[in-house]
């Protein structure tokens, strides 16, 4: 467009997520994981652009339907969302007891004392106390506004749940709680992507992992994999799990490319240890890891 610029804020992003199954995509803020959650339900604004397939297990692909599909029968009821910012998808001039009883009431047709009953079930649900279930959005602390978004998106039981950063505001006690409630969800036989920066939560649910990197998926490994022994195999994917306090505490040295003006090569190129020629062209996710010098898999490693 005339006076503006195109950045590729998300590129090249290819997974499935089968029922049953939770995949945590994780990354350094600003890396595109949650644009990549507002892509697939119609979220972003009006000047994004977005090309390629996101098809639902019913055939529905995601990135070409409308709004008036998708408004009404993807959000909420195929594909629920909890939202990074909790406080902008809560309407602010109704209780959350409210808001609540009408996506219960929209959603299982529920009256009465049953719906009464349903909403403080939904409540109980994702944590949220129910002496707070007569108050305003405004009314309410950071982490309280976040369970009832959550209680929100739990309520209708979706085939596939995007769970961004869920746990923001939470302590560690209903993080783990939060958590394990969305474990839940994915071991009834929905679909769960869970967007973090929270590894520890990640560890605690996930089946899969997905490291996003300057708006790439720079490596796709398995839970037990990626938090073992033998670890993940991007360099990137490595310094993040160092820079834990339970590991070695250690931060990554130098700042992400902005998604506006990324190098030619290797993204990751300026801040990675080992960096050769070769690191000069952009590596292409194969075997679940896009390195030029991956780590040895497991199975190597195991053998060296």
């Amino acid at each position: 467009m005339p006076g503006g610029r195109h950045i590729a804020a998300v590129s090249d992003a290819s997974f499935e997520l089968a029922a049953g199954e939770c995949l945590a995509l994780v990354g350094e803020s600003g890396c595109g994981k949650s644009v990549l959650a507002s892509a697939l339900l119609g979220l972003l604004p009006g000047n994004a652009e977005t090309s390629g397939e996101a098809r639902l297990g019913d055939g529905l692909e995601l990135l070409s339907a409308d709004e008036r599909t998708l408004a009404r029968t993807v959000r909420g009821r195929r594909v629920g969302l909890v939202p990074q910012s909790p406080a902008a998808h809560l309407t602010p001039v109704r209780t959350v007891r409210s808001q609540l009883a009408e996506t219960v009431r929209e959603l299982t047709g529920a009256r009465g004392a049953a719906l009464a009953e349903a909403v403080e079930a939904a409540a109980a649900r994702a944590a949220f106390p129910a002496g707070h279930l007569d108050r305003y959005p405004h009314q309410l602390s950071g982490g309280l506004a976040q369970r009832a978004a959550t209680a929100l998106a739990l309520v209708g039981d979706a085939p596939l749940l995007l769970a961004d950063e869920p746990t923001t505001g939470l302590d560690r006690e209903l993080v783990d709680r939060t958590a394990d409630e969305l474990r839940r969800h994915a071991d009834a036989g929905h679909a769960l992507l869970m967007i973090t920066h929270d590894l520890a939560a990640a560890e605690r649910i996930a089946d899969r992992v997905a490291v996003m990197y300057a708006g790439r998926i720079v490596e796709i490994a398995d839970a037990a994999v990626f938090f073992g022994a033998a670890g993940p195999r991007h360099p990137y994917a490595r310094r993040l799990l160092d820079a834990l306090p339970e590991r070695a505490f250690t931060p990554i040295p130098g700042m992400p490319p902005e998604l506006g003006a990324l190098p030619a090569g290797c993204a990751f190129a300026a801040r990675c240890a080992t960096p050769t020629a070769v690191c000069e062209a952009v590596p292409a996710l194969a075997g679940g890891v896009a390195c030029h010098h991956p780590h040895p898999a497991a199975e190597e490693a195991s053998c060296a």
